[in-house]
């Protein structure tokens, strides 16, 4: 696993790369499970919220990479 990566000179970490990569996924998944109703299943949305983007989080970490 690389601990980092170079950007335009700049070197960060890689777990920065998988949190933007599972913010792009969320945002557009969250509107649609808004949209269509999901979230009124939860007796706390916000938490349930957190919880699918922290499945996605973790599981963006669990995708393998070639070096």
């Amino acid at each position: 696993m690389r601990s980092q990566f170079d950007l335009l000179g700049a070197f960060v970490p890689t777990i920065a790369a998988w949190f933007v990569l599972s913010l792009a996924v969320f945002v557009p998944v969250d509107v649609l499970l808004t949209w269509r109703g999901f979230y009124r299943l939860f007796w706390h949305a916000p938490l349930a919220r957190f919880a699918l983007f922290v499945c996605l989080f973790c599981g963006s970490a669990l995708v393998p990479t070639n070096h």
